[in-house]
């Protein structure tokens, strides 16, 4: 083994500062799955009740689409890195939540509990006419929450 390699030892976050984490950062990366196939991508979120929401633009023709479909299991990973004044170490965090992820019926509290235009910022859109989208509010149902940090 190379005796070069830098190490940095982390340890599990408090459920608090999980929480907290969660409720203060605004976006990370959903990664969505079909079988052996993945598909993951930067999202903005909202964490409240213990769940994780998404407000996400699709297509009838949507890749996107296709994976919620087929996902049994999202994971969404929030991360958050410095410098230190020693350039050997790093600080950060990293946040991992699993669970089933479902689109939240139309109707639904939890539209007006997120204060959806309140909550997210603006839908980015690349090439898709605006008109033959549907923007969905989605809600990831955490089963599993680790957080770790250094």
């Amino acid at each position: 083994m190379d005796t070069d390699i830098a190490f940095a030892y982390t340890k599990g976050m408090p459920d608090d500062a999980v929480r907290d984490r969660l409720t203060a950062s605004e976006s990370g990366v959903l990664a969505l799955a079909d079988g052996d196939d993945a598909y993951a991508f930067p999202v903005f979120h909202h964490y409240e009740g213990g769940s994780l929401y998404f407000r996400l633009g699709e297509t009838s023709e949507s890749e996107k689409s296709a994976y919620l479909d087929a996902t049994e299991t999202a994971t969404y990973v929030v991360t958050e890195t410095a410098a230190t004044p020693d350039a050997e170490s790093w600080t950060g965090w990293s946040i991992v939540a699993r669970g089933p992820i479902t689109a939240v019926p139309d109707g639904d509290p939890a539209y007006e509990a997120v204060e959806i235009n309140e909550r997210y910022a603006p839908i980015r859109v690349f090439d898709e006419p605006t008109d033959e989208m549907d923007v969905t509010l989605y809600e990831l149902a955490i089963e599993e929450l680790t957080g770790r940090q250094n």
